[in-house]
């Protein structure tokens, strides 16, 4: 059973086609295809597709990473081994400076310099293990989220993609998931690195002295929350509108190269280059912002990590002289205020990564959250095998709501008949065949096939029985084999894939190929 449009034959708007119409000679395979190594070969992915998904909980961070906690938990404790080992330097340092310079110990100079190089040695292993676990995670997790939004995307209905830019969908699946790539890989474990540092440096502080310590929190950490928390809300802002702008640009960018035949044929070229420079200066814009509040926030952090360091170097002065701090002891509470400012610094770096991941992931989240316009029944059941009888009964359907296309359409075709519909543009003859495919549902009534309510079967099994030959056909990257057998890949004989070439009249097109059915597309 079949419904089709009057575009004959197989890409009737391609070249070769053109070519063999007008009884010219093919003109040969390019030489840069002709001559192509073949492909790599990768295993075959483990992958299940339903029609109806379940089980499936919200897109967020957590409920994504849940399934490798323990992995994390790992990870973890990598990420503690190696912020105690890069934080024992200045300790060691003050020990060596009271107990070895000032007391002339060669030994404690020798065992200090001794422990400050193995520190260096576990940080640089726990480092590289940790960095090798994360991004071998990282990659898996990359995995399985573009496979979870594929699918979703195969899974969708019509209506999504016609309400819908294709550039927007491509940035998904781009821009989004590698900006979760980084979060994953870099942000989320050296968030725990730099946040871990902060706790153990500012418990150094108060062990070596408590009075110095306070003063140095109470003076900075006002100045720098104040400073943080005005860049959380400005960089949410900032992130936000420039995931928004690149989706623009993929979007305009898909839309011009699929209508490029249009575009020249109509002159549009210099039109479409202003259109899209202004769509361009827009997301030049969203960045330059969020590089703006960047170059605000970041030099502000460090000039108040330079004055801290001021009011310490003078401050512990006084106690040096006064006998409450060692001499050892001031050159290490000024390594660690400054170790104290580098991970807030790096944690303002990261927060741009979780801001970028975060802005992704409510992205993707709406999509995943899309549900398909047309659903599987939980007890749909496999359609059998068609005589072809086709019903519409009382058929309502608008692709808008409130501008009806069909408005209580009765039909009847019995088996064996050939149909034409006649009418203007607009007038529903190509949604008749949509909505008997089902690639939309009714609004109220019923499409039925031999008897079968669409709703109530199978849509594997409604398609595997219904062909549709569209107006406009789309050859997909392969051979012209390939192509023919797109709905059935199972079709490995010769023979019922040129009684298909002979059915539809391109067996002699197909026969005039150098490769013949194995001629790429």
């Amino acid at each position: 059973m079949a419904w089709g449009g009057p575009a004959g034959g197989m890409g009737g708007g391609s070249a070769v086609g053109q070519s063999a119409a007008a009884g010219l000679p093919f003109a040969g395979v390019p030489a840069e295809l002709a001559g192509r190594d073949a492909e790599p070969e990768h295993p075959e992915p483990e992958v299940h597709f339903v029609q109806r998904e379940t089980g499936q909980s919200t897109l967020t961070l957590r409920h994504f990473l849940a399934p490798h906690r323990l992995g994390l938990l790992g990870a973890f404790g990598l990420v503690v081994l190696e912020t105690i080992t890069l934080q024992a330097g200045p300790l060691l340092t003050q020990i060596g400076i009271d107990h070895g310079v000032s007391e002339q110990d060669a030994g404690v100079l020798v065992t200090v310099t001794g422990l400050y190089l193995a520190a260096i040695l576990i940080s640089v292993l726990a480092g590289t293990a940790r960095i090798r676990f994360t991004g071998r995670l990282g990659e898996r997790l990359m995995y399985q989220l573009r496979l979870r939004v594929f699918s979703h995307l195969q899974r969708l209905s019509l209506d999504f993609y016609t309400d819908e830019k294709a550039g927007r969908l491509m940035s998904r699946m781009t821009s989004d998931v590698e900006s979760l790539s980084q979060l994953f890989q870099e942000g989320l474990v050296n968030l725990a690195v730099q946040a871990l540092t902060l706790i153990v440096v500012t418990a150094i502080l108060f062990t070596l002295n408590a009075e110095l310590a306070l003063i140095t929190l109470v003076v900075v950490v006002p100045v720098m929350l104040a400073l943080t928390l005005w860049f959380r809300s400005a960089s949410d802002r900032g992130y936000t509108m420039v995931r928004d702008r690149i989706a623009d640009v993929l979007a305009d960018l898909q839309e011009s190269l699929s209508g490029i035949r249009v575009l020249v044929a109509h002159n549009r070229r210099r039109h479409n280059v202003d259109s899209h420079g202004n769509i361009v200066g827009e997301y030049r814009d969203a960045n330059l912002y969020t590089a703006r509040v960047g170059a605000i926030y970041g030099p502000a952090t460090e000039t108040v990590g330079v004055l801290a360091q001021a009011m310490i170097l003078a401050i512990g002065g006084a106690f040096v002289l006064d006998d409450q701090l060692t001499v050892g002891e001031l050159p290490a509470f000024v390594l660690y205020v400054t170790a104290f400012f580098a991970p807030i610094q790096q944690l303002v770096q990261l927060y741009n990564t979780y801001q970028q991941g975060q802005a992704a992931v409510t992205k993707l989240r709406d999509l995943l959250d899309t549900e398909p316009g047309v659903l599987e029944a939980t007890d749909a059941v496999d359609l059998p095998p068609l005589e072809g009888a086709v019903e519409l009964r009382d058929v309502r359907f608008s692709y808008v709501a409130g501008q009806p296309v069909l408005d209580g359409i009765d039909l009847r075709i019995e088996p064996g008949e050939t149909v034409s519909f006649v009418g203007t543009t607009g007038a529903g003859k190509s949604t008749v065949a949509k909505l008997v495919t089902r690639l939309y549902d009714v609004d109220s009534g019923a499409v039925l096939l031999d008897g079968h309510d669409v709703r109530d079967v199978t849509i594997a099994s409604l398609r595997r029985q219904i062909g549709v030959v569209p107006q406009e056909p789309f050859l997909f990257n392969g051979s012209i084999r390939d192509n023919i057998a797109f709905a059935r890949p199972d079709a490995s004989d010769d023979e019922e894939v040129w009684a298909t070439c002979r059915t539809v009249g391109i067996d002699d097109l197909v026969e005039r190929l150098p490769a013949g059915l194995d001629t790429p597309v």
